[in-house]
């Protein structure tokens, strides 16, 4: 029996022993052996590298810029030409009185041919979508769903009307874009298509098919342009384009796409209907016709950014190839053994 007792009373401690070691399973990952890649920067790698830049970029840059520069765009800053002389200095009485005349016809020569499809933007300039109170002033809850119309806590000062609710609510949608477009080439009249102008992500997840406008645009100052009432929210792009709000106090937004050829030396007989208050803020609008490339519109900035890049890597290069070649260095051991040495080579353990 005393001999049975010694053999428990042995195996329990062992066991508890056992239970207490801290020691991990062996691996390469437990003790920091994984193989690891450790670079060393002699002049040749740094060269190479400077000149694999380089080659890729300039090329890329010259790309860029001469795709930028077969687009075809026209520009035509209207506000001010479609402004009454007798009301040269005074254009916020212009725009607010529903007296005036708002239509203006503007005349556009086309540079060059343009295949279609043409892009119409209107450009704004000065107007701060990005201001905080302004971004704030929407309910995205209400924009998705119609069990959500009342849910207007964010839309201030947009929030309600003597009637209710106001679906969309909020300064955004309340100041939406009204200028009107047509255009005609020879006395013909240009369809301009203004579906699929929108992201599809915002069209299909941000706006609901069940929500319809109401008392929008209803109370005594009226910011933009009305709503049909008979429409779902998902389907009146333009205000889903207004409703993206721009990061810059100058941005372009699609309009629409004429979707027909303009040959060079056409003049394009534009008539716009003038309605939208840039006046109070010392704002700029623009008609932008533009046709598209690879890289999107006309845009110089990014073939200047790659060639601008590449030039630099080239030049660093050659400098560093004069440079080892006049003043050279002698290398140190870049050995991988000369990072070790005095190593045990054995495991280490924690216990």
């Amino acid at each position: 029996m005393e001999k049975l007792g010694s053999m428990t009373k042995e195996g329990a401690s062992s066991s508890s022993t056992k239970r207490k070691s801290r020691r991990p399973k062996y691996s390469k990952f437990t003790q920091q052996e994984l193989s690891a890649c450790k670079p060393i920067l002699t002049p040749g790698w740094v060269i190479s590298i400077f000149v694999t830049i380089g080659i890729i970029f300039i090329p890329i840059g010259f790309a860029s810029l001469f795709a930028s520069e077969r687009v075809v765009e026209i520009i035509d800053h209207y506000d001010k030409d479609c402004v009454p002389l007798r009301y040269t200095d005074d254009k916020l009485a212009f725009i607010q009185s529903s007296k005036t005349n708002k239509t203006c016809i503007r005349r556009l020569t086309v540079p060059k041919q343009m295949k279609s499809p043409v892009y119409i933007y209107y450009q704004l300039d000065h107007f701060y979508q990005n201001h905080r109170r302004y971004v704030k002033s929407r309910s995205d809850s209400q924009l998705r769903s119609k069990s959500d119309e009342n849910k207007t806590s964010t839309c201030d000062p947009e929030r309600n009307s003597p009637n209710g609710s106001i679906v969309p609510c909020g300064l955004i949608a309340w100041s939406l874009f009204n200028d009107t477009y047509k255009f005609s080439v020879k006395n013909k009249q240009l369809g301009v298509n203004k579906k699929d102008i929108t992201w599809k992500s915002d069209q299909g997840n941000k706006f609901g098919s069940d929500v319809y406008p109401k008392n929008f645009q209803s109370g005594g100052l009226i910011g933009g342009a009305k709503l049909n009432s008979s429409i779902p929210l998902s389907e009146q792009e333009d205000l889903i384009v207004w409703m993206r709000t721009a990061a810059l106090p100058t941005f372009r937004k699609l309009y629409g796409r004429i979707e027909v050829d303009l040959e060079a030396d056409d003049v394009v007989i534009v008539t716009i209907e003038n309605n939208y208050n840039t006046y109070s803020f010392g704002g700029n609008k623009k008609l932008v016709l533009s046709t598209a490339s690879w890289i999107g519109g006309k845009n110089y900035l990014l073939g200047i950014a790659y060639l601008t890049v590449g030039g630099l890597c080239l030049f660093l290069a050659i400098s560093f190839i004069l440079l080892y070649l006049i003043k050279p260095r002698p290398l140190g051991d870049t050995s991988y053994l000369s990072w070790n040495r005095g190593a045990s080579g054995g495991h280490i353990f924690i216990s």
